[in-house]
């Protein structure tokens, strides 16, 4: 038997996390982080590109240093520059953007849920929402998806709702 089959009779350590953390308690309206965080490890990669290329023109012919670090500095300055155009600043929330989804599918809208995905290869924030009409089953379902950096309609689906609704 192992010391992790063992009862510790509570003295065993366990990963908690931290207080800041833990939604149980959390009051309030929930701030989806920015995607202009993007640009601070892009930054960080352009740096140690420029070390590789720094470091492979000043000690080319040293040893430890090949062709390998021209190599990285390319790669990592690509990958830099592409965190760096891809940190797009979002102006619009999850409430602006179900506001854009109701004004898009002209119908009253019931229930709703916004979710923040990315759209496009420089991977621009976009709000994607499904709604449902007001009546009670609702007759008719909507997908919006809503630019989070200007709040424009990218594009949307109407479509009367195809599911079966109980009446328990």
């Amino acid at each position: 038997m192992t010391d992790l089959d063992r009862d510790h009779d509570g003295d065993d350590v366990r990963d908690e996390l931290p207080d800041d953390l833990v939604s149980a308690g959390y009051v309030g309206a929930y701030q989806f982080p920015d995607n202009s965080r993007r640009r601070i490890p892009g930054v960080i990669y352009l740096v140690i590109a420029t070390v590789c290329l720094a470091a492979y023109v000043v000690a080319a012919d040293a040893p430890i240093v090949n062709v390998g670090f021209l190599w990285a500095a390319i790669a990592l300055g690509a990958f830099g520059v592409y965190c760096i155009t891809s940190g797009w600043r979002m102006h619009v929330d999850e409430k602006q953007a179900l506001v854009e989804a109701q004004r898009a599918v002209e119908f009253p809208v019931g229930h709703a849920s916004a979710q923040q995905v990315w759209h496009g290869v420089r991977s621009r924030p976009t709000w994607r929402v499904l709604c449902y009409s007001a009546e009670e089953p609702p007759r008719q379902r909507g997908l919006v998806l809503v630019d989070a950096v200007d709040g424009g309609v990218i594009e949307h689906l109407v479509e009367a709702n195809p599911e079966e609704w109980s009446g328990e």
